[in-house]
Order: C-alpha cells, then structure tokens, then sequence
C-alpha cells in the first residue's frame, strides 16, 4: 500500500486516470396522447356502431389516468381509445364510400333505360 498524498486523487475517483466516471442522463418522458379531439371529432361525425362513443370514454379515462399520474393506466387508456378510433373512422369511411358507389350505380342505370 502506498501512502496517500494530498494531491493525488484516489483510484476510482473522479480526476483519477484509471477510475470509471458515470454520467447520469435525464431524459423527459413524452407526456401521454389523450387523443380527446379525434375522440370527439368521432363521436360527433364517425360514430359508427357507437364505437366514436367507446372512444371518448377512453380517452377522458386517458385523462383523468394522466391527471392522476398513472402513465400506464393513462396509457392504457389512450391506446383503447386509438384503437376505437381508427375502427369507427376505417368503418365510416367504407361506409360512406360504399353508398357513393351504390347511389351512382343506381343512378347510371336509371339513366342508361
């Protein structure tokens, strides 16, 4: 053992050549999507088999989970209601692009006799 000198620094501190120096990196978790304005937009304009309805509930779950500080109960809760939302919209969409198609064949064929 050799002796300790004021100004050596000890091994495995800071300063010394051959200790190990860690660095903590704080990294800010992005806060949950609630997606509360598709959730509405939804239940207003694609409330297809009231799944724009099932959305919004989940999404102020989302929200009231996030105000409690639950993230994952938060986001739970938005993942549901992404969910919902894409399945009322896909289905609207097919909807209202099936009866297009139908209403113009119907009236093509009224035109044609």
């Amino acid at each position: 053992m050799h002796p300790v000198y004021a100004n050596e620094p000890y091994p495995g501190h800071p300063g010394d050549p051959g200790g190990v120096q860690h660095t903590v990196v704080n990294v800010p978790i992005e806060p949950t999507k609630d997606y509360l304005v598709w959730s509405l937009c939804s239940f207003v304009y694609a409330n297809f088999c009231c799944l724009g309805l099932g959305a919004l509930i989940y999404s102020v779950r989302a929200r009231d989970r996030k105000a409690l500080g639950d993230q994952n109960g938060a986001q739970r809760h938005a993942s549901s209601a992404r969910i919902f939302n894409i399945v009322a919209v896909v289905l609207t969409s097919l909807t209202v692009f099936i009866y297009v198609v139908v209403v113009i064949a119907v009236s093509e064929r009224r035109y044609n006799n």
